[in-house]
C-alpha cells in the first residue's frame, strides 16, 4: 500500500472504466487520498480498495469528502447528472472552512455545455474544470496521457500536481471550455482520418489493388502515423482491439463536433458526412464495436466482403 501524504489534497474519482482506472491507481500510487464511486466493473474498485482508497455511494459524498474530484464518464449528459442530480456533487454540503471544491471533468464534453456547468459550479462555491484526455488505457495506466486543460489560471497550480500523475503531455490552452474544445477538434481529425482510411481502402479493393498493396504503398509512405497503425493493422489482421475505441463513442464525438461547429459558424458538408458515417453504424447496431470495424462496414456498404480487407 502507498504511503499517503497528510498534506496532499483528497481526491474523489468517478468513472473507473478503461481510461480511469488507470489514473486512479497513480494517483494512489503517489499517495494522494482517493475516494472512489461504484463503477459496474469492480475489479478495478477492488483494486484501489486493496491500494487504501475508500469507497463513496453518491457523488454528494464526494463532494462533502474531497477537494478535488475527477470525472472520466462517457459525455456531457452523464457529467451533468454526476453534478446537477438529488444526490449530486453540487449537492454537497461542505464544510465551513474547507477549500473551495475543484471538479476536473477528463471526459469529452460538448464545450457549450461545459461553459454553463462551470457557471453553475461557481453559485455552489465550486469550480470546473476541462482536461480532457489523449492516448488510450495503456497510457493511463502507465500515467502517460495527454491532457488538453482550460482552467481558471488561478486554479491551474493547485491541480497541476494531481494531474501530472496522470499525464505526460499537458497543455493549458485557456479558460474553462478550451479543452473540450481542442478535444473535438482533435477526436474530429482522428475520426475522420478513420474514414478517409476505410473509404480509400474499400475504393482502392473495388479497383483490384488489394488491401496489402495498399498497406505496401501508404504505409510506407508520409501518409503512415500512429493512427493508421492501429487502424489499419487491426482492420488488415483482423484485430479490432488494436484500436480499443467504441464506435458509440465515436459517434458521440463527431455529434458533438457538428453542434459544436455548427455554434461558431463553422458547419460543413465533410463534418456532416463524417458524422453520419458514425451514425450509421450505431443504428446498424454496432456501437460496440471498435473503430478498425469501420472499415469493414464501409466496404459492406459498397459491396466489398470483410475478407477482401485481410492483407
Amino acid at each position: 500500500m502507498p504511503p499517503t501524504s497528510t498534506n496532499r489534497k483528497i481526491c474523489g474519482f468517478v468513472g473507473l472504466g478503461a481510461m480511469g482506472a488507470g489514473m486512479a491507481k497513480n494517483l494512489r500510487a503517489q499517495g494522494y487520498p482517493l475516494v472512489v464511486m461504484g463503477h459496474k466493473n469492480r475489479a478495478p474498485i477492488e483494486r484501489l480498495l486493496l491500494m487504501g482508497a475508500t469507497e463513496a455511494t453518491h457523488p454528494s459524498q464526494l463532494g462533502e469528502q474531497c477537494d478535488v474530484i475527477l470525472l472520466c464518464v462517457t459525455g456531457s449528459a452523464e457529467v451533468s447528472a454526476i453534478l446537477t442530480g438529488q444526490d449530486g456533487i453540487f449537492a454537497a454540503k461542505r464544510r465551513p472552512g474547507q477549500s473551495p471544491l475543484v471538479i476536473i471533468d477528463c471526459s469529452t464534453s460538448d464545450p457549450s455545455v461545459t461553459i454553463k456547468l462551470a457557471a453553475l459550479a461557481k453559485t455552489h462555491g465550486m469550480n470546473l474544470v476541462d482536461a480532457p484526455l489523449g492516448r488510450t488505457p495503456v497510457e493511463a495506466e502507465a500515467g502517460t496521457l495527454d491532457m488538453m486543460v482550460g482552467c481558471d489560471p488561478a486554479i491551474w497550480p493547485e491541480i497541476e500536481p494531481i494531474l501530472r500523475c496522470c499525464a505526460k503531455n499537458i497543455n493549458v490552452l485557456g479558460e474553462v471550455g478550451a479543452g473540450h474544445t481542442m478535444k473535438l477538434v482533435n477526436n474530429y481529425i482522428a475520426l475522420g482520418m478513420a474514414a478517409l482510411f476505410a473509404d480509400s481502402l474499400s475504393l482502392a479493393v473495388k479497383g483490384g489493388i488489394t488491401a496489402a498493396q495498399f498497406h505496401q504503398v501508404i504505409g510506407g509512405s508520409r501518409m503512415r502515423n500512429g493512427f493508421y497503425d492501429t487502424f489499419i493493422g487491426g482492420t488488415l489482421a483482423g484485430n479490432p482491439s488494436t484500436h480499443a475505441f467504441a464506435i458509440s463513442n465515436a459517434a458521440k464525438d463527431t455529434h458533438y463536433a457538428l453542434n459544436f461547429a455548427a455554434s461558431v459558424g463553422a458547419d460543413s458538408d465533410l463534418k456532416s458526412a463524417v458524422a453520419a458515417l458514425f451514425a450509421r453504424m450505431v443504428a446498424d447496431g454496432k456501437g460496440g464495436q471498435f473503430i478498425p470495424t469501420l472499415a469493414d462496414f464501409v466496404a459492406s456498404e459498397q459491396g466489398v466482403l470483410p475478407s477482401q480487407l485481410r492483407g
